[in-house]
């Protein structure tokens, strides 16, 4: 029995590689003469960093660079290695200096975090002679827009007096005029692409604010704020540099860090499973299995929206294996997934429990669900006759 697995990681637990871990432990508790096939799948935030550096058999860097709420964090970027034929890539994710596990749980407001780290880390990049930088987009603990990236990078924020406005998303309500002047001059020479979810806009009732603020701490009252902030941003924007970043695909990204990586830096936004695709395969791997794990933190009516389960799922259907994700939570609209070819999903949690002992045994919790969905799939195989025919879960 072939198997691949390809799971997302679960936010604030589990990197994709642990996931894909702890599934294949599930399957070998059943089928000991499995053959598990594992590919871990990164999105842009937690793990895009170190996922590529390793696929490309290319290197770290570690270094200190200030959080989202201000602290110092220790956070790394790196370099694809490859053959060495294009360009000196640098590869950093923004979750590692400006993400949602960064800010503590008693502090989460995304009115007052910064990307401030991201272009600390961008700079870092430049300073080792990165001629092209690729930026994960995903996992943000921010609303900002960005600004706290390009203030890193020499970008002055104004107010109406001429005076740098502060960090933080509330602070673009302040915002009056964007000088250039100071920019680091490097980023003209260099290429920026961005992996990140090409649904999420800036501004607007889908916009970055009123979708993800509450899941970022902020109150009702502080989605408003943040919201009319950013639509004062994207005015500014426009009116400034000629660049209309309000319904821009990508722009919302990473608490709208897409627009500001766009309209400041100038770099090129990508749907994010085009660029991990370019570095992780996993199609050659799905052809001929007899099933596919995917997994993620949650499900729901968003997962369509380029979300790894659903990305898995449409290449596996294109060979007729049947796909099953594992996940923590189920939401609003999960059943959706199953016209985008997610045959089953099943939540690991199996009885009541707080969000932190969900957490902290996330590892064991999906161990014992992959087991259980590998002795249902046995079952089925068995119904199926002593053939086993491939479509028991389809």
């Amino acid at each position: 029995m072939r198997i691949v697995v390809a799971p997302s990681g679960f936010k604030e637990s589990l990197e994709a590689d642990e996931v894909a871990d702890r599934i294949e432990a599930g399957i070998l508790r059943v089928v000991p003469e499995a053959e598990v096939l594992k590919a871990p799948m990164v999105d842009g935030g937690e793990g895009f960093t170190k996922a590529l550096v390793a696929a490309t058999n290319g290197v770290l860097c570690e270094i200190s660079v200030s959080g989202p709420v201000g602290e110092p964090v220790e956070s790394f970027y790196g370099f694809l290695g490859e053959d060495g034929d294009g360009p000196k890539t640098a590869v950093l994710e923004m979750a590692a200096a400006a993400g949602l596990v960064l800010v503590p749980r008693e502090v989460r407001d995304p009115s007052g975090t910064t990307t401030y780290g991201v272009g600390e880390l961008v700079r870092a990049a430049l300073d080792d002679g990165a001629e092209r930088i690729l930026v994960g987009c995903g996992d943000s603990g921010t609303t900002d827009g960005g600004a706290g990236m390009a203030q890193a990078l020499g970008v002055r924020l104004l107010d109406g007096e001429g005076e740098e406005i502060g960090r933080g998303g509330i602070e673009l309500a302040r915002l009056e005029s964007i000088d250039l002047s100071g920019r680091d001059p490097r980023l003209d020479d260099v290429e920026i692409d961005v992996a990140c979810n090409w649904h999420n806009l800036l501004c607007g009732p889908r916009g970055v604010a009123r979708v993800f603020g509450p899941q970022k701490g902020a109150t009702p009252e502080q989605v408003e704020r943040l919201a009319g902030a950013l639509d004062n941003y994207a005015d500014v924007v426009e009116r400034e540099l000629g660049v209309d970043v309000r319904e821009m695909p990508g722009g919302g990204a990473s608490g709208g860090l897409g627009a500001g990586l766009s309209a400041l830096l100038g770099a090129t936004l990508h749907p994010r499973y085009e660029i991990v695709s370019r570095y992780l395969e996993v199609e050659s791997l799905i052809e001929g299995s007899d099933l596919v794990f995917t997994a993620e933190g949650g499900i729901d009516f968003q997962t369509p929206r380029g979300k790894i389960p659903a990305e898995i799922a449409a290449r596996a259907k294109k060979f007729g294996v049947p796909v099953v994700a594992i996940v923590g939570t189920v939401g609003k609209g999960a059943a959706i997934n199953h016209d985008y070819g997610i045959d089953a999903y099943l939540s690991i949690l199996q009885e009541p429990c707080t969000l932190e002992d969900a957490i902290e045994n996330a590892g064991e919790l999906v161990t014992v669900c992959a087991e259980d969905v590998t002795r249902l799939v046995m079952v089925g195989r068995s119904l199926a006759g002593p053939r086993g025919e491939k479509a028991v879960v389809g």
